[in-house]
């Protein structure tokens, strides 16, 4: 099988060299080079450049680039039937008879790219098509040698296991969203006294800062690369027909974390606004300081951020009461740490040390990277905006699309970390089902402990006890 570096090191250079690889000769054309990396090319050419022979293999960043990239043009099952199509042309692999000798030099790199496909963006294959397409051409190389039908069968093992999890993930999610109820009902049907509360469930904030570590890297680790791409498919301009993802987009799973971030935001400000006494309020918001904190150390930037955006809130940043029993010193630092200003330029020199730490990591611990989310989301946004996918000759823009296979092959090591902390159900199970405060219930939790202080906010509380309450 041919070997080759590890992409996630390869991308932190500008492009792909071909001077590193044994690379055809330039006799497709098509292709564009400067200073030996690729930086354009035709669609045909590109997908071509994908293709396998006797003596040529894909490197593996332009592998991952191209996989990842290419959905912007074709669909993913339009891209395997092309490729499928090529192999069988090329290698002759229909015509009985098929040279076995030829076979052996061919099937293994042919294998070793649909290993590299399926074990990267397995959730293509959901698609009845691209399935259809890969036992296609796997029976061809199959029915060669039996080494080659044992590398099959374990493939397709594989990639059903890996679609066959995530299919209970999604299970498990909406088990979660239909156990979670509005806060505001549950406080009408069960006594204060009786209703459990965060601290009650998990009084460590170290062990809370690990727990939501566990959600955060099982939750990432479902995401596929695909869906940061997906996300922000546009119409080909040079496709006539609609865009190739309208009615395929894919982002589930990217969808489910953002969600998770704004429901842990909603959590701690609901946490917060809960208690009726002010010292008990301001014992939960220092809690929270120390579980944010922990979290800054873990290297879970993205509950920390979510945490500190549930005490920004505007129901919890306005209990000025308890706010002044708090000792605010370590929350200042952890605002400062993830202080928007410079574009977060605080916050991403704290990755890039989380990020060279984990690179040197001895312990599962140190290896730990979560990302502020949304903030990866918008930089891989404002990149695919910055720069056009094609450039005025029609030729796809493969520069763009380096750029963007090193920000995704980053996070692709990041999710692939194993949590070290031991899980406690009961805490998880709270932190995913307990019920929060909608924005309304939490306003009137807010006057409720702390009465509005002008007019505009009276006006408001009386509106929001009458349309509330009126509900339950």
């Amino acid at each position: 099988m041919p070997q080759t570096p590890a992409f996630a090191a390869m991308l932190s250079t500008s492009g792909y060299n071909r001077n590193l690889y044994q690379t055809k000769e330039d006799s497709y054309g098509g292709l564009y080079y400067h200073d030996n990396s690729l930086v354009s090319g035709s669609l045909e050419a590109l997908i071509q450049h994908l293709v396998p022979s006797v003596d040529y293999y894909p490197d593996r960043t332009y592998i991952f680039t191209f996989l990842l990239s290419s959905r912007l043009f074709i669909h993913p099952s339009e891209l395997m039937a092309k490729v499928c199509q090529l192999c069988v042309e090329q290698q002759r692999l229909n015509e009985p008879g098929t040279d076995k000798g030829r076979l052996r030099k061919i099937a293994p790199k042919i294998l070793q790219l649909l290993t590299e496909w399926t074990e990267t963006f397995p959730y293509d294959f959901r698609d009845e098509k691209m399935m259809q397409s890969l036992k296609e051409l796997m029976h061809k190389i199959a029915s060669g040698d039996e080494i080659y039908r044992k590398t099959v069968q374990q493939m397709t093992q594989s990639l059903i296991r890996k679609l066959t999890t995530l299919s209970q993930y999604e299970e498990v999610l909406v088990k979660i969203n239909a156990t979670v109820t509005d806060r505001l009902t549950v406080l009408k049907t069960k006594p204060q006294s009786i209703q459990r509360d965060i601290v009650t469930i998990c009084n460590d904030p170290y062990t809370l800062a690990q727990q939501l570590t566990h959600i955060e890297l099982e939750r990432l680790s479902y995401i596929g690369p695909e869906e940061f791409v997906q996300a922000f498919v546009h119409k080909d301009p040079l496709d006539n027909d609609k865009s190739c993802f309208s009615d395929h987009k894919k982002t589930s799973n990217l969808e489910a974390y953002v969600a998770w971030f704004n429901r842990l935001s909603y959590l701690v400000a609901t946490e917060i606004c809960m208690p009726v006494k002010k010292k008990h309020r301001a014992r939960v918001i220092e809690y929270f300081i120390d579980v944010a904190r922990e979290c800054f150390n873990i290297g879970n930037f993205n509950s920390l951020m979510a945490i500190i955006s549930g005490m920004n809130m505007s129901p919890v940043s306005r209990l000025k009461k308890t706010w002044a029993k708090v000792k605010t010193a370590k929350f200042d630092i952890l605002e400062h740490q993830m202080d928007p200003s410079s574009n977060f330029y605080n916050y991403r020199t704290a990755l890039r040390g989380a990020t060279q730490r984990s690179l040197t990591a001895h312990s599962s611990r140190e290896k730990i990277v979560i990302p502020f989310f949304s903030l990866l989301i918008k930089d891989i946004y404002f990149l695919n905006e910055r720069c056009a996918n094609r450039l005025p000759t029609g030729h796809v823009n493969f520069e763009k699309f380096w750029e963007l296979a090193k920000q995704v092959s980053e996070f692709m090591t990041w999710k692939q970390v194993e949590c070290p902390f031991e899980k406690d159900s009961k805490i998880l199970q709270y932190l995913l089902t307990a019920p929060v405060f909608s924005e309304d219930a939490l306003y009137l939790a807010s006057y409720e402990s702390e009465g509005p202080e002008n007019q505009i906010e009276k006006d408001r509380w009386k509106s929001l006890r009458s349309s509330l309450l009126s509900r339950i």
